[in-house]
């Protein structure tokens, strides 16, 4: 393996691993949730998305954020 490869790959662990370690903020997490609530309350109302707005809800719950 060249040198040039294996700084690739240490890179890329290193990368992965501090990822690991951050937070996962609110704004990142549940985003396939997130985006089709968030069109739904754009195009009907959030009256109409109660149960859209529960799955996001239920997601960010699985990730240990208190909602």
């Amino acid at each position: 393996m060249s040198t040039v490869s294996a700084a690739g790959m240490e890179s890329a662990a290193v990368t992965e691993a501090t990822e690991q370690k951050k937070p996962l903020k609110p704004c990142c997490a549940c985003p396939e949730t997130k985006k089709v609530r968030d069109a739904c309350i754009i195009e009907k109302g959030e009256e109409s998305c109660t149960d859209l707005i529960e799955a996001h809800k239920d997601c960010m719950r699985a990730l240990g954020f208190k909602i």
